[in-house]
């Protein structure tokens, strides 16, 4: 444990790879190593923290920008009209050098990041102080239609894939950012969709439905024998967000043994759906309140969308965890529910997921 004996924070989802991305510069990832104080993570500031590891996601970006994303999530109502379909042959060359800043932070870290194929290798990263790091895919696009994306991705360490972002791809369709909305948007997956689900059990590959809609959602539930997992995801019955999820979703996700990573973007957790920082940790204990009562304790946990939204200025990086771990203990959240809270349940679902 760190920050006076907080425990550690192992995260669901964040986009610092996109970020480094987007810098365009050869030796980005020791911007990452070395600290830029830009943007939510770099290592420095997640030592701070008290960040133990996490899913770090590989995202295709497309045409609308965050910025613009967040200016739109900062209307009274808003239907972000969903950006188009990337093609494979444009999506496979930035995932592989998303993939290679990763590979390069790991290789120049000397021994301080590790790329984990496992629980037990998460595991041991939290009792050394290693940061451990999950590849993940927040939308499929670089998997082609033969699969020959994922035999490449897999060997090069990814362990957890989103079939789709919120835009369509060729496995189904994604959730727009919309409010106030049902889930409920459209087609669930393609029948290739469904081959994908059928792989990734096979591999033991975590499949993320945090922005699947309802009818993707529910069709993972009918073709998937591995626990149900949101990574960074919400209760639709405070924050009317499409990206948030029903109590029946809720319910699917707790009979499988799953779990949901409560996301911190602002527009995912405030009850008007604003994309605003003047947001409470108050309004974000409220979620995990109600995930805890519609999961149970051991199906909650944090996926904090850290480089990817807008957070509360209660916390404003990844520095300000220890914010939000006062605040829950404050909250009345005793020790064995922070430490489940924190990274105990990502564990115990992954060690299901991924197998021995």
């Amino acid at each position: 444990m760190t920050n006076n004996q907080l425990p550690l924070i192992f995260d669901g989802h964040n986009d610092i790879l996109l970020r480094l991305y987007k810098m365009g510069e050869k030796h980005v990832h020791r911007k990452f190593l070395n600290g830029d104080n830009k943007g939510h993570l770099d290592l420095p500031r997640m030592r701070k923290g008290g960040f133990g590891g996490g899913f770090f996601a590989i995202y295709i970006p497309s045409d609308l920008s965050l910025e613009e994303l967040i200016a739109e999530m900062s209307k009274p109502r808003y239907d972000v009209a969903l950006p188009a379909e990337i093609p494979f042959k444009e999506a496979l060359p930035v995932a592989v050098k998303q993939a290679a800043i990763l590979a390069r932070i790991e290789r120049e870290s000397e021994g301080a990041v590790k790329i984990c194929h496992n629980a037990r290798q998460i595991r041991q990263c939290l009792n050394t102080g290693v940061l451990a790091v999950i590849m993940h895919i927040e939308g499929a696009e670089a998997i082609g239609e033969d699969f020959s994306g994922l035999d490449v991705l897999y060997n090069a360490g990814l362990r957890s894939i989103g079939p789709v972002w919120s835009r369509p791809t060729r496995f189904g369709h994604g959730v727009p950012f919309r409010f106030p909305s049902s889930p409920d948007t459209g087609p669930g997956l393609s029948d290739l969709g469904k081959e994908l689900i059928t792989l990734c059990n096979h591999y033991k590959i975590v499949v993320d439905l945090a922005h699947l809609n309802e009818a993707g959602f529910w069709d993972v539930a009918k073709n998937s024998d591995a626990p149900l997992i949101a990574t960074h995801s919400n209760a639709h019955a405070i924050c009317p967000h499409s990206r948030n999820l029903t109590d029946k979703q809720l319910a699917a996700i707790r009979e499988s043994g799953g779990i949901v990573g409560l996301n911190f973007a602002t527009s995912a957790v405030r009850t008007d759906g604003q994309s605003t920082p003047e947001t409470t940790i108050e309004e974000m204990l409220r979620h995990f309140d109600y995930l805890i009562e519609h999961l149970g304790i051991d199906g909650v946990a944090i996926g904090s969308d850290f480089d990817g939204a807008t957070i509360s200025n209660e916390i404003k990086d990844v520095a300000g965890l220890p914010n939000l771990r006062q605040a829950m203990r404050a909250h009345g959240y005793d020790e064995d529910m922070m430490v489940k809270l924190c990274h105990e349940n990502w564990l115990n679902v992954l060690e299901r997921t991924f197998g021995s």
